[in-house]
Order: structure tokens, then sequence, then C-alpha cells
């Protein structure tokens, strides 16, 4: 049987496939900072990078990555047919389906990540700006939205996490 703390290969994959499109956990990490900062004083990076890994080893957030950079990697190398394939190059507004993988992981930990995911989709901060970069070639329609959705989903890790402790605090 399979230790609980030992990643599976899919969590290895996921991780791999991140690092393999530049986005560090660090990266993501600092999205959550940027999303939760003004509400917790003492949010430090390490509580950051602690609930970012907390959310990538939870199969749905796994299966999500892996789908969606597999598809941008097929995009970047025109293995997609048409429309589908300029559809994805371009980013197209209507298209959808990438916002809708990222809901997928939006919604591990409840409504709350939805209002992150949408706050910080319009803004781009960090990584997201350079991931919506097109001048690089790099075709990243899934991966900002990915990205943008896993630092919603550990803000709201986050957020839950002080409810809990708060209402530990008064019972205690």
């Amino acid at each position: 049987m399979t230790k609980y703390t030992s990643k599976t290969k899919l969590e290895v994959r996921a991780r791999q496939l991140l690092k393999d499109r530049g986005v560090k956990i660090d990266d993501i990490a600092e999205l959550v900072y940027y999303l939760q900062s003004k509400y917790h004083t003492d949010l430090t990076m390490d509580k950051c990078r602690f609930n970012v890994n907390r959310v990538l080893t939870k199969r749905e957030v796994q299966n999500a990555v892996i789908t969606g950079i597999e598809l941008d990697v097929l995009a970047e190398k025109k293995l997609l047919s048409e429309p589908l394939q300029e559809t994805i190059k371009i980013d197209e507004g209507l298209y959808g389906i990438d916002e809708v993988i990222a809901l997928s992981i939006v919604n591990v930990y409840g409504s709350i990540g939805l209002t992150n995911f949408g706050y910080i989709d319009k803004q781009k901060p960090g990584i997201l700006e350079k991931l919506n970069d097109k001048s690089s070639g790099e075709i990243h329609t899934f991966l900002d939205d990915i990205v943008g959705a896993i630092a919603a989903a550990a803000s709201s890790r986050l957020a839950h996490g002080d409810a809990e402790n708060e209402h530990e605090e008064l019972d205690g």
C-alpha cells in the first residue's frame, strides 16, 4: 500500500509539467500572497507555499494540470485539428473551456475560490502576466487559468484554515 505522504505518479507528473512550462511553486505562492496579504497580517511566503503544495496533492487538481498543459503543448506543436487549433492558439475569448477546467480546481475548496479566481484572472499579476504574453510563441491558453485557479484554491484553503482556527479558539 502506498504511503499517504508519498507523491503519486500523477502528482509528480503534474508538478513536472508546471516546472517544464516555467511555473515554480513560488510563482503561485506569490499569487496567493497577492490575494491574501491584506486579510492576513501574519501571512508569510512559507504559508502560501504550504497551501499551494496542499492544493497540488488533490487528484482533481493534478488531472486538470495535466490535461490543460497537454492541450497547450499539442497546440504549440500544431497537432490539433481546425478550428480548435486556432481557437487555442489565439486564446479566443469566447472559448471558455480553459476556464471550465480551471473551475474544477477552484471548486475543490468552496465558492470563495470563485471570487478569488475571477479577481486574479482579471488582474493578471506576477507569473500570469508572463503566461499571457503571446509574443514568446508559447501557448498558455490553459496554463494561465490553471495557475490562477491553483492560487485561488490555495487562498481559499488558507481562508478556510483561518476560519477553522477561529472556530477552535471560540470552542476552546
